[in-house]
């Protein structure tokens, strides 16, 4: 049986799009390995309401 890893769930959001004072929010949901990366993730992803790829940064 395999073992309850330690993958966990994160929220990314958009820093572009949160300074820029825009409405709405550019988040995703994906999962990392926190004893890989115990630091917060910080991706670029496409934001839909920019239209463009953007940093996104590990929330809570």
């Amino acid at each position: 049986m395999a073992k309850k890893g330690n993958r966990v769930q994160v929220i990314m959001e958009c820093t572009e799009h949160k300074n820029s004072g825009l409405p709405g929010t550019s988040r995703y949901i994906t999962e990392k390995n926190k004893k890989n990366s115990p630091e917060r993730l910080e991706l670029k992803k496409f934001n839909p309401i920019m239209k463009k790829v953007t940093v996104h940064k590990e929330i809570k």
